[in-house]
């Protein structure tokens, strides 16, 4: 009996050595197999550098175009020594690629909101508007010297005064009803008037409220021309 179980143990034991084997009989061929794809890019890489090796003799020599070992082992150096300060080229590019990948949806709404504000403004008309400003502007420039120009900025002040007494409502009022009478009147089919239908009329209530206005306006003017002076 203990003679099977010593088999039966060392049956297991060469079990265990024969998959432990197995498996490094696999590692050692994967290896194999990794090795023989190196060595393979290897050659490719030769071959491949060899070729860029002679078509860049063949085009320097094209070009005639000498090549000092001595400058290019200084550029090699040269580069060995600044490879902080192209590091640091590089990050602050990275850094600018950043930026213009955050930027670039915030520039292009930009863009589409002045874009859509611009086609407003030309649908509204303000682009026209604008086109025709210069034939006022030449037409002033043309129709006043400069003299004028210096006298109506002495006198800015007073006709700005004057424009802001006749934007007051009662005078906007009275301007715009002597408007619509006048727009009322059929100017070629006014009546005549004798002396005596004139003295009639001037006893009529709308002709004597006319004449009140008229001789109020007449007394307020005189009175302003007398404190004047």
């Amino acid at each position: 009996m203990k003679a099977v179980m010593e088999d039966t143990n060392m049956q297991v034991q060469i079990d265990a050595l024969d998959k432990k084997l197995d498996l490094i009989l696999g590692y050692v061929h994967q290896q194999k197999l990794q090795s023989n794809m190196v060595e393979d890019l290897i050659g490719d890489l030769s071959i491949i550098g060899k070729d860029v090796y002679d078509s860049t003799v063949n085009e320097l020599d094209k070009r005639q175009v000498e090549l000092d070992p001595s400058e290019l082992t200084g550029l090699a150096v040269s580069f060995l020594r600044n490879t902080g300060n192209i590091k640091t080229v590089m990050d602050t590019l990275e850094m600018a690629v950043d930026l213009g990948k955050e930027v670039g949806p915030i520039a292009n709404e930009v863009i589409i909101d002045f874009t859509k504000q611009m086609n407003l403004m030309e649908q509204k008309g303000y682009f026209d508007f604008i086109r025709e400003i210069g034939p006022i502007v030449d037409n002033i420039v043309q129709g006043f010297s400069p003299q004028d120009l210096k006298e109506l900025a002495n006198n800015i002040v007073s006709i700005l005064s004057i424009i802001k007494e006749m934007t007051q409502p009662e005078v906007l009022d009275t301007v715009q009803n002597a408007m619509k009478a006048f727009n009322s009147m059929e100017t070629e089919s006014v009546p005549s008037y004798s002396i005596w239908k004139l003295m009639r009329e001037m006893n009529s209530p709308e002709m004597k409220k006319a004449l009140g206005y008229g001789i109020t306006f007449m007394k307020n003017v005189s009175k302003d021309v007398n404190i004047k002076e």
